[in-house]
């Protein structure tokens, strides 16, 4: 698969509903379902769904651009592309070893199984 890397900025649309069609180089955010999607900045076309919650990613707005955290790696995508999208830019980040996209998978659920384990209490 031939990757691009040359993707150096994304814009973004706040919408209420995630539209049918996802164009390249928009990320769609939707406040009120609490996702933003876009198409994976590689250019291989997959869709990348970042939910947004305490657990999973953070959106933050300036006014004039957006920025996600943590990073996304694309770990289940033949591509694997990671990068961070912060103020409208894409940052390129280097590809996770199999043992280190598998760590991180331990250490989402990890986050996520203590954050949901003090809501209940």
């Amino acid at each position: 698969m031939m990757v691009n890397y040359s993707m150096k900025t994304i814009s973004h649309k706040f919408v209420e509903l995630i539209p049918d069609q996802i164009e390249n180089g928009i990320i769609y955010i939707s406040i009120k379902y609490c996702t933003a999607i876009h198409k994976c900045c590689c250019g291989c076309h997959e869709e990348v769904v970042t939910p947004l919650s305490p657990t999973d990613w953070q959106l933050i707005f300036d006014g004039k651009s957006i920025s996600l955290y943590p990073s996304i790696g694309n770990w289940n995508f033949d591509c694997k592309s990671h990068y961070w999208i912060t103020n409208n830019r894409v940052e390129w980040d280097r590809k996770w070893s199999g043992k280190e996209i598998n760590a991180g998978r331990r250490k989402d659920y990890s986050n996520k199984r203590k954050y949901y384990t003090k809501k209940k209490s």
